[in-house]
């Protein structure tokens, strides 16, 4: 049985974390609207530039739990604001990759630069050490989150009141 004081780091840590993940989901919606585009155009834009090659749009739909209809219509709208261009995989010409626009990726990543500041203050103080911890920490959530977002879609919905 785990002791008391573990039990109150435990909703301690809980708390902290519905509190981080809901400043970042208000965070990601305000550098949206800074920027004019749909959160969830943030996020592909974020997750394509930390890809170290381009994705298919079916790829693009698994990393960000979209059908393929609606990764098609985001990326066509990422396609018409300049920010990715569908070119023929050399490997696959029956495949189309998505490909970021370095251009106007500049300027989300300017927004990204304004702000960057702020958030490397957070990890200043900071050992080694302690960055990796939470690097760790950060790939383990991510790997958990998969795997749940693949559990909660496999259950049936609960009715609605």
């Amino acid at each position: 049985m785990p002791e008391p004081s573990r039990d109150r780091l435990y909703e301690e840590l809980s708390t902290e974390s519905r509190r981080y993940l809901a400043a970042y989901v208000l965070f990601n919606q305000a550098v949206a609207d800074h920027l004019g585009l749909h959160p969830t155009d943030v996020q592909c834009l974020s997750l394509l530039t930390a890809e170290p090659e381009p994705l298919t749009v079916r790829q693009i739909a698994d990393m960000t739990s979209l059908t393929t209809g609606s990764a098609t219509r985001l990326v066509d709208r990422l396609e018409r604001g300049g920010y990715v261009v569908r070119t023929p995989d050399r490997q696959d010409r029956r495949r189309v990759l998505v490909t970021p626009v370095p251009e106007h990726i500049a300027r989300v990543a300017a927004v990204w630069g304004d702000l960057r500041q702020g958030w490397q203050a957070i990890f200043d103080d900071h050992t080694e050490a302690e960055l990796q911890v939470i690097i760790r920490h950060m790939r383990r959530a991510n790997d958990l989150s998969r795997t749940q977002i693949q559990h909660l879609r496999s259950l049936p919905k609960p009715d609605r009141p």
